[in-house]
């Protein structure tokens, strides 16, 4: 349970400070995934491979790796210092990122995303469980929000600054560019003195021993609310994945832009977009469950419905529309990729600022990297895989058009997000009548 009785003994400016540090960290290891999308080209030109294998590069090799190692790094987060474990794996990620561009086959290039993924497997789940600690529960969905703000931050600097360091210089120095600065956030987060865990939570009636990872997996797993609402994260990073890694390439290809051109638009439109839908979210959400808690999961499944037409709308946009802004003609198609971007991420700050109450403070790294390993399958792996075999499969009817029409593979994947989020709904308030009381999820204060 969640209280915001008392004030934390941390002073505000501290709490700020290595909320920030975090996010920076996060914003940095998503530049390295995001940037993968204006490498795609140079990189199968190079190598002379195939849309398939591009999403192997881009998503499964690095998602496999990742859930192998993600429970254990969450373990290690509950169990041991977490500055400590996000500066040795932010470490390993710099020096790893950087071997990216010393490769010189595509099975190393493979064989090196691997190691990224060990590198970068402790780092949501260690900082979600310092961000419960630094802010009561009224304050944390904005708070996740700014954390979760990152990616998209990342995907503006990474489409657009990427975009055009890797067309002036290739894409292995985009790598070690992008890989350097992490090591000296490595030494800033081991001078940070993380908060005692459980801050703001009430303390358990009896001491419990630590429980075993695999009896804390049955625990989470037991938690149906929890369990629904990981699957909906999966399902909802699936399309928002396989889209934001293939629409500079799709503006490419369908709307006959140069690359730089594409992930500028593809970053400041979409990326920029979706930075402000975030911290929106995060804000209402923070301010709507004091009046009725079920705005917690209205709110994304809102965002994930107007997401859907705005989605499918961008994507299915003729070619030929265009409109002046200053003085450049630029596709029609990016009003509506605005949109998808800023209602699309609803989800993320309700739904991990849920997932930060449902569980104890002991089991919250935990929790965390369950949630972020499927997210991880589902949206790194599976999804842009999928997208670029659909795309492959459909080459020999619509040509260069066929990815336009993969990428509607994200408007179904989002509408089965939304049936999730309606189940843990309804798993959450049987629970509550199970208890006859209001408790957990619902201690608002």
């Amino acid at each position: 349970m969640v209280t915001t009785g008392s004030p934390s003994s941390i002073p505000a400016w501290r709490r700020h400070g290595l909320l920030l540090l975090l996010a920076v960290l996060y914003m940095d290891t998503f530049i390295g995934r995001q940037i993968m999308a204006v490498m795609i080209e140079p990189i199968k030109q190079e190598f002379n491979a195939s849309d398939t294998a591009m999403g192997l590069v881009s998503g499964l090799a690095f998602a496999g790796v990742y859930a192998l190692f993600g429970l254990g790094a969450g373990r290690l987060a509950d169990r041991l210092p977490r500055t400590r474990v996000l500066a040795v794996c932010a470490l390993i990620w710099s020096l790893t990122t950087v071997l990216c561009g010393f490769t010189t086959g595509f099975a190393l290039l493979v064989m090196a995303r691997m190691l990224v993924a060990i590198g970068e497997s402790a780092v949501t789940p260690s900082s979600i469980s310092l961000i419960a600690d630094l802010y009561p529960a009224n304050r944390r969905a904005f708070a996740i929000s700014c954390y979760s703000t990152a990616p998209t931050l990342a995907a503006i600097i990474a489409m657009s600054a990427g975009a055009w360091l890797v067309e002036a210089y290739g894409w292995r120095t985009g790598f070690i560019v992008v890989g350097i600065p992490a090591s000296l956030i490595a030494l800033a987060i081991l001078l940070v003195r993380e908060p005692a865990r459980g801050t703001w939570d009430h303390p358990p009636a009896e001491p419990r021993m630590p429980l075993s990872l695999v009896e804390t997996l049955k625990s989470l797993w037991a938690l149906k609310p929890y369990r629904f609402l990981i699957f909906a994260a999966g399902m909802s990073t699936l399309g928002a994945n396989a889209y934001g890694m293939w629409n500079a390439t799709f503006l490419v290809r369908s709307h006959g832009l140069d690359l730089q051109q594409a992930g500028v638009l593809a970053g400041f439109v979409g990326g920029g977009s979706a930075a402000i839908g975030m911290l929106f979210s995060g804000w209402f959400t923070d301010r709507l469950i004091s009046a009725h808690p079920r705005w917690q999961l209205l709110i994304p499944q809102v965002g994930h419905g107007i997401g859907i037409f705005a989605m499918a709308a961008y994507l299915l946009w003729p070619a030929d529309s265009q409109m002046m802004l200053f003085n450049q003609s630029l596709p029609t198609a990016m009003i509506w990729c605005a949109l998808n971007g800023f209602f699309a991420v609803w989800w993320v700050g309700p739904c991990f600022s849920m997932i930060t109450r449902l569980v104890s403070p002991d089991s919250r790294a935990v929790a965390m990297a369950c949630q972020t390993v499927l997210v991880t399958l589902f949206g790194v792996g599976i999804g842009p895989l999928a997208v670029g075999g659909l795309s492959d499969m459909m080459t020999p009817f619509l040509a260069t058009e066929s990815l336009r029409y993969s990428l509607l593979l994200g408007c179904v994947s989002t509408f089965v997000a939304m049936l999730f989020l309606q189940r843990a709904y309804s798993a959450q308030q049987q629970d509550q009548a199970s208890r006859g009381t209001t408790a957990g999820v619902n201690a608002i204060v």
